[in-house]
C-alpha cells in the first residue's frame, strides 16, 4: 500500500477553486489532475472513498491504497486481529478485507477436529484418514485421557486408548478372562489366547497342532498316548481313537480293543460287530471254541 499523491499548498497570486470559483489566494489547496480546488471541495468532489468504512478520505487524512482500493491509514487494519498494516505485510482476502500474515496463516491452516482451532506451523499434530488434531486434543472417547502419539483403536468416530479398547471391545480368554489384544484362537466358538490353549500335561501350546480333549481338558498326541488313552487288550498299544490307524473301539467288560485288534485268538478272524465267545479270558468266534 502506499501513500495518495496529491498537491497541497498555498496561493500567493489570485487563483480560483475549479469548483466553487473561491479564491485561493492564502488558503490551503488542492491539486489533482491538473485541477486545483479548496479542501471543502475536495473533500466533496474528489476525495476517494475508503473501502472500509465507507467515507471520504479528506485532504487532511492519510491515505493508503492498493490495487486501485483506498484506505484511510487509521482503517488500515487486519480484519481479523485489527492490528494496523501500515508499514506491515498483508493480504487482501476475499469482500476486499486485508489480513495481516499471522492471521491469514491461522485463516488457511487445517483446522483440529479436537477444538476446531486452526493448526499452525509449529504445532504438534496427530493425522488419520484426511483428518487432523493437535496432540493434545487427540483423546481416547472412554476415558478422555490424551492418546497423543500413541496406539490407539478406531471404532467408527471414536477412537480409543490401548486399555479401554481392551476393556470395552476384546474378546475374554476362556481360560484366564482376560482380553485377547492380538493373535489367539478359536475352539468350539470359544476365544483362547494361544498361550492358554495348552496341553494339560507337557503344556505345550497346541495352536494349529492335533490334539484331543478329555473332560474339558486338552492333551497333545504324545500325551494322549501316554497318560490318558486306554491300552488295547489285543496289542497293548494305546487307543488313539482319531490319531493313526482305525477309529473305532470294541469295550468288554473292563477291557478294550482296536477294532482291528479284536479278533478270534485261534483263527484270527475279525470279530468287531460280529458275534464272540469268551472263554478262560480269550476271545473267540462262535465257531472256534467247539474245535477247543
Amino acid at each position: 500500500a502506499g501513500p495518495g499523491s496529491y498537491t497541497v499548498g498555498t496561493m500567493s497570486e489570485r487563483f480560483d477553486c475549479h469548483y466553487c470559483r473561491d479564491p485561493l489566494q492564502g488558503k490551503k489547496y488542492v491539486q489533482k489532475e491538473g485541477r486545483h480546488c479548496c479542501v471543502k471541495c475536495f473533500d466533496k468532489f474528489c476525495a476517494n472513498t475508503c473501502i472500509e468504512c465507507k467515507k471520504p478520505i479528506g485532504a487532511d487524512s492519510k491515505e493508503l491504497h492498493f490495487k486501485n482500493r483506498y484506505w484511510h491509514d487509521s482503517c488500515f487494519r487486519c480484519f481479523k486481529c485489527y492490528t494496523s498494516l501500515v508499514n506491515e505485510p498483508f493480504m487482501l482476502r476475499e469482500n476486499n478485507k486485508v489480513w495481516c500474515s499471522n492471521c491469514t496463516a491461522a485463516e488457511d491452516a487445517p483446522r483440529c477436529k479436537g477444538c476446531f482451532k486452526p493448526i499452525i506451523a509449529g504445532d504438534q499434530n496427530v493425522e488419520y484418514k484426511k483428518m487432523v488434531w493437535h496432540k493434545d486434543c487427540f483423546t481416547c472417547s472412554q476415558c478422555k485421557q490424551v492418546i497423543g502419539s500413541g496406539s490407539f483403536f478406531p471404532k467408527g468416530d471414536d477412537f480409543y486408548c490401548v486399555s479401554c479398547h481392551e476393556h470395552k471391545f476384546a474378546k475374554t480368554c476362556a481360560k484366564c478372562k482376560n482380553p485377547i489384544t492380538s493373535g489367539g484362537l478359536t475352539y468350539q466358538e470359544q476365544p483362547w489366547h494361544s498361550e492358554c490353549f495348552i496341553c494339560s500335561n507337557c503344556k505345550k501350546q497346541l495352536g494349529g497342532k492335533r490334539f484331543t480333549a478329555v473332560e474339558d481338558q486338552f492333551y497333545c498326541v504324545e500325551c494322549y498316548k501316554e497318560c490318558v488313552a486306554k491300552k488295547c487288550a489285543g496289542c497293548k498299544n494305546p487307543i488313539t481313537a482319531g490319531f493313526g490307524r482305525g477309529t473305532s473301539v470294541v469295550n468288554y467288560e473292563d477291557e478294550s480293543w482296536h477294532d482291528y485288534c479284536f479278533k478270534c485268538t485261534k483263527c484270527a478272524r475279525g470279530l468287531a460287530n460280529k458275534r464272540f465267545v469268551c472263554h478262560n479270558g480269550k476271545i473267540y468266534c462262535a465257531e472256534c471254541p467247539k474245535r477247543l
